[in-house]
């Protein structure tokens, strides 16, 4: 075993592991006997590709191969990018902007003229009626984009696809999203307008679609639930012609079913949530499996898990053991896919036979239940090596102070079997803030985290105030307040873990991108808790973010920090670049020379301040990067340059051979 000190452990994970040795995995659908999912691969430039294979096992096939990109822009962060049904296929491809239609055996064909301005989300195919229903944002004109849901002719295909734009259905509200339709052709969807994010207010609608000479259209409109304080949310259809959707009426996103004889009740009232925020589109926190039963994933106290909901009855039938949930379900009388994710392993697609493990009386929460087909990672890990969340709390601080209730978190250990560090000393920490802000740090394993904690530092992966999974009172923690609570939530943080030995209370550090970015900017220049901070193309000017972002976020500040402009002076007052004389440690900035969102020239600022302060910095820009890294090389060279900077401050040496990195005021 080697003796080194915490933070220079040699480890068996690189970060060539870490893009090469990886793939992300999403939005898996079933048709039939078949499961199809997206894997995306920063190998590649962070290219996103359709994959299908049989459900019963056999091998996977590429559906787009080539420089097919199946992605797409719409609210900028896209999802819903392709739906399968019936063996005809459609997708949204990055690379021309258009949606194209695959049939079994046959090649893509343009359904969707090509267009820079035109995009196109939440796709669901329906070959039966010959349609397919669309979120559609357009940018044409210079004016802010205006979303619709649209109906595009499936067989309108080929040279003739140039005219095909789409025939709008519903428009008028600033955003919507979701169409289902039913047997019966009833079309639920779900809208909302400016200020409210989909998280805060939302309406779900149903009418009725029908076909006319003059083509595709909704009547009878009404809405059957969510209103201003209210997020209802990820609408389907029973094969009965029951609506099932998920709201936060009760404070936690719970599953409820409508009828219009019947109204509205709850399926499972609980204190858990069953879906997260609409970040993207296109997601399945739930799936319909049949008349009576649903596969769904739900999060209690932080920790999430998959299940059975009987609709009439209300029980839940665990399928995993907690802890192990699911980002992407599907289900169909031949099976059960989900993405399943892991506290101790890689995150894998996985297909559960329910019908066989019925007859075979197993239990369906035991790791064989669920048969993996495709591991997202296929690293092996030596056994010991893996470092566990550990569920911590700590008391609410800073503008809450006094106030009940905690603040949640999980703690990882240092963990390497070959390795240990010298007695009586105690490890760096990394204190992440994740993005959004509106969002949620699970245990499930994730390789970036081993990557810290097998090289010997402890990390503090904190749900602030603000964050989802915790019911909407705690998601209403930062109303008003970005800025204040996740900076006191995440300094509290890491001054309890050093209070309880966990951590080295000389040797604390911050770090977040994004919105994660701006709490670690914040907190460097509002506190004096941490020594070292990184900000990976963090917010530093929250009146530029305000006055120049995209259509989706361009309201998000009015919840988070107050109405602009008429709170211009609070923006200021918590913009890291309003306090850059109380910037009190060193930093790393890490910023894409593209980015849109956070422009470069708030982290060029930042540094020249710390500069002029006598502190250590470091600015790398990452040329054709936006807003966040793709690019294999980009994100080998940033963990390289975190590794350099952490140990020039904390006083240790890599293990790994890093190539150095200019830090002023240090070099």
């Amino acid at each position: 075993m080697t003796s080194a000190p915490y933070g220079s452990w040699p480890s068996p994970l690189t970060v060539d592991q870490l893009t090469t040795g990886s793939v992300g995995l999403a939005e898996v659908r079933l048709d039939g006997d078949r499961v199809h999912w997206l894997e995306s691969r920063a190998d590649q430039g962070g290219r996103t590709s359709l994959w299908r294979a049989p459900l019963a096992g056999g091998p996977a096939v590429e559906l787009t191969p080539g420089s097919a990109n199946v992605r797409t822009r719409v609210h900028e962060y896209g999802g819903g990018g392709y739906d399968v049904a019936d063996g005809v296929v459609v997708h949204a491809d990055l690379a021309d902007g258009r949606v194209h239609v695959r049939r079994d055996g046959a090649p893509a064909v343009p359904l969707t003229p090509a267009s820079g301005e035109l995009r196109y989300a939440d796709l669901k195919v329906h070959p039966d009626r010959g349609l397919v229903l669309a979120v559609r944002e357009d940018h044409r004109g210079g004016r802010e984009a205006v979303a619709t849901l649209v109906a595009l002719d499936l067989d309108a295909v080929g040279p003739g696809a140039d005219a095909q734009e789409g025939q709008v259905l519903v428009q008028g509200p600033d955003f919507c999203s979701t169409p289902e339709l039913s047997g019966d052709d009833r079309l639920a969807w779900v809208q909302w307008d400016h200020p409210a994010m989909p998280w805060d207010a939302t309406a779900l609608m149903v009418g009725t679609l029908t076909r006319t000479a003059a083509g595709w259209e909704v009547g009878d409109v009404h809405q059957v639930a969510g209103g201003p304080a209210e997020s209802a949310v990820q609408p389907r259809w029973l094969p009965d012609g029951t609506l099932v959707f998920v709201s936060d009426r009760s404070g936690w996103w719970n599953l409820y079913a409508w009828t219009p004889a019947g109204g509205i009740h709850a399926l499972h009232p609980t204190e858990a949530e069953f879906c997260g925020p609409q970040w993207v589109l296109g997601q399945t926190p739930y799936a319909v499996l049949d008349a009576d039963r649903l596969l769904c994933s739900l999060t209690r106290s932080g920790v999430q898990s998959v299940a059975l909901l009987q609709v009439s009855t209300g029980e839940l039938t665990p399928l995993t053991a907690p802890g192990t949930g699911a980002e992407d379900l599907a289900a169909s009388p031949a099976g059960l896919a989900a993405v399943l994710t892991h506290p101790d392993r890689a995150t894998g697609l996985a297909v559960l036979d329910l019908a066989a493990a019925d007859l075979a009386g197993g239990d369906l929460t035991g790791a064989g239940a669920w048969e993996e087909r495709r591991p997202s990672s296929s690293l092996p890990l030596p056994p010991g090596s893996v470092s566990l969340a550990e569920a911590v709390s700590w008391p609410r601080s800073g503008v809450e102070a006094g106030e009940p209730g905690e603040v949640h978190g999980w703690y990882y250990p240092p963990t390497n079997p070959e390795a240990s560090a010298p007695a009586g000393t105690l490890p760096p920490l990394i204190t992440l803030s994740h993005g959004g802000p509106t969002s949620f740090s699970s245990a499930s394993l994730t390789l970036a985290y081993q990557f810290w904690t097998s090289r010997g530092y402890a990390v503090l992966d904190v749900n602030y105030g603000g964050s989802t999974g915790y019911g909407r009172a705690y998601r209403e923690r930062l109303v008003d307040r970005w800025g204040l609570v996740d900076v006191a939530d995440c300094a509290a943080g890491a001054l309890a873990m050093a209070e309880q030995g966990r951590a080295d209370p000389a040797r604390l550090a911050v770090r977040g991108g994004s919105a994660g970015g701006y709490t670690t900017l914040r907190a460097l220049t509002a506190t004096t808790t941490f020594a070292a901070g990184i900000s990976q193309y963090g917010v530093g000017d929250l009146e530029a973010l305000a006055l120049d972002t995209h259509k989706f976020e361009s309201r998000y500040l009015d919840g988070l920090v107050g109405p602009y402009p008429a709170a211009r002076a609070v923006y200021l007052e918590r913009s890291p670049l309003s306090h850059l004389d109380t910037l009190a440690a060193p930093v790393l900035l890490l910023q894409g020379t593209e980015d849109k969102v956070v422009p470069p020239q708030q982290a060029e600022t930042m540094a020249e301040a710390a500069r002029a302060a006598g502190l250590a910095v470091a600015l790398l820009l990452f040329p054709g990067e936006g807003h966040g890294f793709r690019r294999s090389e980009t994100i080998k060279a940033s963990y390289d340059a975190q590794q350099y900077f952490l140990g020039r401050l904390f006083g240790f040496t890599p293990a790994d051979d890093v190539p150095p990195i200019s830090i002023d005021n240090l070099d």
